[in-house]
Order: structure tokens, then C-alpha cells, then sequence
């Protein structure tokens, strides 16, 4: 359908004709502790003020803190924050009502939510001796009339029968909620102090606690309550997750990493480790290696840990390198560009962050046969360098994987397919659905094929999508079969995407393109096999559970 209004044309078009985005993946997630904010809910910032805004800027107890000061230093772009604490308790604020008092409570936890409330009885009738205006207001600093949010609650009751029952209302407050029981007289109007006139204000109490320093079991959360890492579970486009050190001197635990290893391999996103802070040297970072044995195609490593001012403290300190990282990684550009691109362009850190130790050029090939990148702080003299690798080091499925921009590139490819197929949910599981979906994911892979991408092999052969009766039938949910070539010659990625009206799902799977027999896994733990015989390449499909 097309429309024309003042010389532009508009045109209308079904979600499956639609291209795919070819968006960059480049947004990357804290995990950790901040001075401040909402525990547990993922808040998007786009600079290092708008974290100040949010979390409170840099707080010595927070490695994270300073993980995204460096991330922004080093060309991030946006990320998400999510706050996890230890103990923590919230501010509290005392309404007097006669001889009984009405208690609120900060949602977020800390010393640093500076509350305050007003009551007032505007515009509510003068029978009306329940119902009451409440104003809340988070400002600066203690004392402070810099308002940096502010709620309104108009026709607020302390009846609980009624509608605006004070304590069922406050449910929807960013910023307090009730504390224990709600007294049957309203509020006391608040008035300025030493006057009778309105409006006055009653500031939180300074009962907060900051708690304790975080633990992997904070970090880790739970996926039932969406909580800690989990509260990332309904964020797309993550390309990376960090979680930075737990505190100054205790490195995240190895229980932490497996699970946000495994989350990450959920999302289809990458895991930025830090180098532990033990590590002295190459030789001691390689027998380290070999005796933790952590390995997955979904993690990443760079060394040695990076020197940066501390603001707070007036010196140089040494750091993770987790956010330089990744905003090091962000601005080196998207994932198809990172694959398709002859050279890559070296890990340089810009002049904010040094290296906290040197690394020779023999030391850096080393590292990188272990799966370990190293950071630069100028340029490497050297005519070649090692590609940037992910820590599966020989132990994935594929050998591509074992390097950084071809692991990316893949993750982006799926996550892209999966995010602009969505639409089909909904349809029915026709042969019209289908030829929609493969067309749409058809166009999509020629755009990269012509942007670089799957230059191994001839265009007939750059990928196979299949989206029809043989790997389709009555069940519910729709089928999509995606291969695209690797870099390696002669070498397929290959991944089975089932989208349902409660979601989708993403298997990777093997294919032999030489077999005469098509086996699709149906359940993810069970195999069943479906015979077909196609004109032209036949094809076997095992799933990978």
C-alpha cells in the first residue's frame, strides 16, 4: 500500500517483506555493584553521565564504577547496567499521622537516595478526611533543592477498600512504596518549617545500609526471580557481558564465570573475563590456564589488566581491563565488517588507560595459542600479529570459533535472523509462511555475501536456508534451517531456529550436504529422523544437543 501527503511517499509493507536489520551488535552489560539505583532491573546509558545520573558515578567499593568510566574513555557507545547488592538496605521517611506515623521506604537500596515527601490536601473536598496529596521527590544531595525525579499521587486514601488505597498506589512509584501497616488517619499536611504554610517537606531518615561486599551467588542471581545476571534475560542485542571484579582485591569465582558462560551462550552474546590478579607475567598466566581448564567459544581474554587514574583517590591504580575492552571492541566496528576485513586492527588502547605490565612480541604469540589476547598501548612493530581469539582454543565445534571476529560475525548472523523472523510466530504453519520466510532470510544472506561476508566458497554455495514440509509439519512452532560457510574452506555453520508464539529457540546442528537422508532433531533431547529427497544437494542434519 502507498500513500503520497506533501510531496512524500509512504509505503506499507508486511513484517516478512521487510529486510533484516543489519544492526551493529555492540552493546555490552555490567553486572555488579554501583553507589546507587534499582537492584536488579537492566537501565541502558549512553555515557558516563547518564550512569552518575542513574547509579551515583564512581564509588570506591565499585569495581564496576570504573569499568564503565573506562568503557566510555575507550569509545563505548551504550550500555546496560545491572545493580546487584549484598545486604543492602533501603532509606526510610516518617509521615506523622496525629499520634501514628505512616512509613515509606526507598525501592532502592543505600545512603545515597536522598527522599523527601509532601502532603497536601489540594482540590479534595473538605468531608474527605481520609484522601491526600503526596508528592515525592529524590534531590542531590541532603538539604539540597536540586530535583533530580519527582512522583506525584493525587486522591491517595488510607481506606483499604478504597481504589487509591496509599499502599496498592505506590506499587507503581519508582521511588518509595509503603512500609508496614497504613494508620487510619490520613497524613499531616506538611508545612514549611516554623510557618504554618504549605508546602513543606519531611526528608528520608539516614537509615540506609550500603551492605556488604558482593558475593558470585549476588552476581549470579536467580533465573526464576530475573534477578543478578538473569534480569538480562529479556535484553536483545547484547554482543558482550562483564562482570567486573567482585572488589578491589577479589577476582570473580570461577562458579560465576560457568554460569554467565552458559548465559551468554544462551543469548548468543560474549563473555569478557578479566585476567586474574595474580597473574605476573606470560609464564604464569599460561600454567594458570592449563590449571583452571576454562574453555568456551563464548568467553573472551585480554592481558595484562590496565593502569588508570583514580579520580577518587588522586593516583594511578591498576584495574580490570574488562570495560576498556569492551568499549576497545565497540568502537572497532560491527561484527560483519570485523569479519570480512583483510587485516584486523590492533587492540590499542587509548592514552586514558596504559598497560599495567609489558608483554613481548614471542609472549603474545604464546598467549594467543592459549586463547589470550594482549592489549597494546602503541603501536606493535611487528608486520603481523595474532588474530584476536575467544578461550575455546581448539575445544569448540568449530574452528572458526577459536577466533574472535568469526565467532562475533556468527552470533550476530543468527541473533539478526532470529530478531527479524519474529513476525512469523504468529502466522500459520503454511507453504505461504514458509517461501515468505525463506525468502526474507535468503535476501538478507546475499546482503552479507555482498558486503564480503562468505568468500570461501562460490555464491551458489555461500549458504542454504530451508523452511518447508521437510523439516515442517502440523506441530506448533515453525522450523527454519540456516547454513552459511565459514572462513575455513569446505566448513559450514549450521543452525536450527524454532520460533513459537512463546518464543524462539536457536540449536546449532551439523549438516552433511552429501547424505541422502534428513535428520532433524524435534525435542532438545531427542532425536527423531524425517526422510527427503531433494532435485539438487541432498542433505543429513544431526542436532546438536
Amino acid at each position: 500500500m502507498r500513500e503520497q501527503l506533501a510531496g512524500i511517499q509512504f509505503a506499507a509493507t508486511s513484517s516478512a517483506e521487510q529486510p533484516i536489520a543489519r544492526a551493529s551488535a555492540q552493546l555490552t552489560a555490567f553486572v555488579g555493584r554501583t553507589l546507587r539505583g534499582p537492584l536488579h532491573q537492566p537501565i541502558i546509558v549512553r555515557s558516563f553521565a547518564d550512569f552518575q545520573q542513574h547509579f551515583g558515578g564512581l564509588w570506591q567499593p565499585s569495581p564496576l564504577s570504573y569499568a564503565v568510566e573506562h568503557f566510555f574513555e575507550q569509545g563505548g557507545r551504550q550500555a546496560v547496567i545491572v545493580r546487584v547488592a549484598n545486604a543492602a538496605a533501603p532509606v526510610t521517611l516518617s509521615l506523622k499521622c496525629g499520634r501514628e506515623t505512616l512509613r515509606l521506604e526507598a525501592r532502592a537500596p543505600g545512603t545515597r537516595e536522598f527522599l523527601r515527601a509532601s502532603i497536601d490536601y489540594d482540590n479534595i473536598e473538605s468531608g474527605e478526611e481520609q484522601t491526600f496529596n503526596l508528592v515525592i521527590q529524590r534531590v542531590r544531595s541532603p538539604g539540597s533543592e536540586r530535583v533530580e525525579e519527582q512522583e506525584t499521587f493525587r486522591a491517595l486514601s488510607v481506606d483499604p477498600q478504597s481504589p487509591r488505597y496509599v499502599t496498592s498506589v505506590l506499587l507503581e512509584s519508582d521511588l518509595m512504596r509503603v512500609r508496614g501497616s497504613v494508620p487510619m488517619l490520613r497524613p499531616d499536611r506538611t508545612l514549611m518549617p516554623g510557618t504554618n504554610l504549605p508546602v513543606g517537606y519531611v526528608s528520608s531518615n539516614p537509615d540506609g545500609d550500603d551492605g556488604k561486599p558482593i558475593t558470585d551467588y549476588d552476581v549470579i542471581g536467580s533465573a526464576a526471580r530475573c534477578t543478578g545476571l538473569f534480569a538480562l534475560e529479556n535484553v536483545d542485542d547484547l554482543a558482550f557481558v562483564y562482570i567486573p571484579p567482585l572488589a578491589r582485591v577479589i577476582d570473580v569465582g570461577v562458579s560465576a564465570l560457568l554460569v554467565a558462560t552458559r548465559f551468554c551462550r544462551d543469548k548468543r552474546a560474549m563473555l569478557i573475563v578479566d585476567p586474574p590478579s595474580s597473574w605476573e607475567s606470560t609464564s604464569e598466566a599460561i600454567r594458570s590456564l592449563k590449571a583452571l581448564d576454562f574453555r568456551s567459544d563464548n568467553a573472551l581474554l585480554f592481558f595484562p589488566r590496565i593502569s588508570a587514574m583514580d579520580r577518587l583517590r588522586g593516583r594511578v591504580e591498576v584495574f580490570g581491563n574488562g570495560g576498556a575492552v569492551a568499549g576497545l571492541l565497540s568502537r572497532s566496528g560491527e561484527a560483519v565488517a570485523a569479519a570480512v576485513t583483510e587485516r584486523e586492527p590492533e587492540p590499542m588502547l587509548r592514552s586514558s588507560a596504559k598497560l599495567a605490565r609489558e608483554v613481548n612480541s614471542s609472549d603474545r604469540w604464546l598467549l594467543a595459542a592459549m586463547g589470550v589476547n594482549v592489549l597494546q598501548s602503541v603501536r606493535n612493530p611487528d608486520r603481523e600479529w595474532p588474530a584476536l581469539r575467544t578461550l575455546a582454543c581448539g575445544a569448540s565445534a568449530s574452528s572458526d570459533w577459536s577466533y574472535l571476529a568469526q565467532r562475533r560475525f556468527s552470533l550476530f548472523v543468527v541473533n539478526a535472523i532470529e530478531r527479524g523472523t519474529r513476525w512469523c510466530s504468529g502466522s500459520p504453519n503454511t507453504a505461504s509462511t514458509w517461501m515468505r520466510v525463506s525468502r526474507q532470510i535468503s535476501n538478507f544472506l546475499s546482503e552479507l555475501r555482498s558486503a564480503g561476508a562468505f568468500a570461501s566458497v562460490p555464491a551458489d554455495q555461500a549458504f542454504l536456508v530451508i523452511c518447508d514440509e521437510r523439516i515442517n509439519d502440523e506441530a506448533d512452532g515453525i522450523n527454519i534451517l540456516v547454513q552459511f560457510a565459514a572462513m575455513h574452506a569446505g566448513a559450514y555453520h549450521s543452525f536450527m531456529l524454532t520460533h513459537r508464539p512463546g518464543g524462539a529457540t536457536v540449536r546449532p546442528v551439523m549438516v552433511n550436504r552429501f547424505e541422502a537422508t534428513l535428520v532433524v532433531s524435534r525435542e532438545l533431547e531427542q532425536e527423531i529422523t524425517l526422510r527427503l529427497t531433494p532435485k539438487d544437494d541432498l542433505i543429513s542434519v544431526l542436532a546438536l544437543n
